[in-house]
């Protein structure tokens, strides 16, 4: 997914609790989705940084020592200046894009049935 594209706030958003559970009907349960959403984020975000920079990084003799240009510098810019993972997440979750599931309360249907 393309989380330069996303229209989550880059500021912390003071949002009603109901309004989170609505969907799972337990704010515990919401907060473990977006949770979990906001590491697999973090996962996609750190790796594609990961990805940028080594092309620009130089390979020198000293190991210790590694050199950092200009354009590693600016796209390091850029990644900070876009939304936390969490705020993401969960504007991702208040949106409906997060598809999710309870095994738990599954099983329970499967046994009544």
């Amino acid at each position: 997914m393309d989380y330069k594209k996303t229209n989550a706030p880059t500021n912390t958003v003071t949002r009603d609790i109901m309004d989170l559970c609505d969907e799972t009907g337990n704010i515990y349960e919401s907060v473990a989705i977006i949770g979990k959403r906001a590491n697999q984020i973090s996962t996609d975000l750190k790796n594609e940084l990961s990805k940028k920079l080594q092309e620009f990084a130089s390979v020198s003799d000293n190991l210790d020592e590694v050199f950092e240009n200009r354009e590693q510098i600016e796209i390091s810019r850029y990644y900070e200046k876009l939304p936390k993972p969490t705020l993401i997440a969960t504007q991702e979750f208040v949106e409906g894009k997060i598809y999710f599931r309870n095994p738990a309360k599954e099983k329970d249907v499967v046994e009544l049935g």
